[in-house]
């Protein structure tokens, strides 16, 4: 038991320096260090940006701390090792388990987190589901596919608002719309844009044939700080009587908030606020987003068509297929990651596809 304990000590011993490389620890503390002294500096609270300066400087000590731990985590393990070399203990043996699991663990999310390095990754993020063709079933589907992210997002702890839903006209959604708030939520979700595919056996269907549903996913950042130009003039704003999941009260008055951005045709609802302002105010923030994300595309197509290089990936991908019939899988087409409990990942199980999606983006 001891020879296993050591192997496995050994291996983490190898991530703990990969990791020290991949996030760079040394950087981070110059990095507190700078900001700590431009807080410090008279005048530093007159200046703008001041709050966009201490959110990262918590996140950084955060993190710092949490390193910290794990290291001294580990020399309790390498200690722990030498006890146990000297005499057989059944205590030692299960304390010893018991925290070098918990060390494994923390090592594979802090593995995970360095993969998380992209320009927005660390951004709230903006879900959209759309059914694709096939009416009642496809409209069903993209139901199933919203729960299936607001019980991901539970499962992780990030804050999330449903600000649009549009009921199905027999069943399911016409369009949703989530925002996830918290750290690394876009970076986590980004590999989620394109269509999903479901088989089965149509539950509105009387001939009980089987069915091929469609539904496009798209997730884009809500980037802090953003600077996109929006004429009055270009807006077109208009009020209703909010449906769907919310609460009684905000059925009664035209609360919901609905916006177009004339120049480009983009309509954006919120409806999860009592108040008008509030949802007005939300789908700003969502039009923002998306004229940002917009940009920020076209800029990256152009550069990439004069280098001849492959832009990213886009909404028209097909990402993952769940078949219920004639058999039960759920395959990721862009990773090959498959599991046969297509229920628990409809219930919000997906971190081994979100995990092997950065995988294969952080090769890129």
């Amino acid at each position: 038991m001891l020879e296993d304990y050591l192997g496995r000590l050994k291996s983490v011993k190898g991530k703990i320096d990969e990791l020290r490389r991949h996030l760079e620890v040394e950087r981070g503390e110059k990095k507190i260090r700078e900001l700590e002294e431009m807080a410090s500096a008279p005048g530093f609270w007159s200046k703008e940006g001041q709050s966009k300066t201490l959110k990262e400087l918590s996140f950084l000590k955060e993190k710092k701390d949490e390193w910290n731990k794990l290291g001294g985590l580990y020399q309790e393990i390498v200690t722990l090792g030498e006890l146990l070399r000297e005499e057989e203990d059944k205590d030692l043996n299960k304390e010893m388990e018991t925290k070098l699991l918990l060390l494994e663990r923390k090592i594979g999310k802090l593995q995970i987190e360095s993969l998380l390095r992209g320009k927005n990754d660390h951004a709230n993020a903006i879900i959209s589901i759309h059914p694709g063709a096939g009416g009642t079933d496809s409209c069903d589907w993209a139901e199933i596919l919203l729960r299936m992210y607001l019980g991901w997002t539970e499962k992780k702890g990030y804050q999330r608002r449903l600000v649009e839903y549009i009921a199905g006209e027999e069943a399911g959604i016409k369009t949703a719309t989530v925002v996830v708030e918290g750290r690394f939520a876009y970076g986590h979700l980004k590999g989620e844009v394109g269509i999903h595919r479901l088989v089965r056996i149509s539950p509105f269907d009387s001939a009980h044939r089987r069915h091929t549903s469609f539904a496009a996913v798209d997730v884009i950042p809500e980037v802090e700080d953003v600077e996109v130009e929006i004429k009055e003039s270009d807006l077109k704003i208009d009020t209703f009587r909010a449906g769907g999941p919310g609460g009684q009260h905000v059925n009664v008055t035209d609360s919901a908030v609905r916006i177009t951005y004339l120049p480009k045709g983009i309509i954006v609802q919120c409806q999860d606020e009592r108040s008008q302002h509030k949802n007005k105010a939300t789908a700003m923030r969502i039009l923002k987003a998306r004229l940002h994300n917009l940009y920020e595309l076209e800029r990256e197509k152009e550069s990439k068509r004069r280098h001849g290089e492959k832009a990213r990936i886009e909404w028209g991908n097909q990402v993952r297929s769940y078949v219920l019939h004639p058999y039960t899988l759920v395959k990721d087409h862009q990773t090959g990651v498959e599991k046969g409990d297509v229920e628990k990942v409809f219930k919000g199980e997906i971190d081994e596809f979100v995990t092997a999606s950065l995988r294969r983006l952080a090769k890129y």
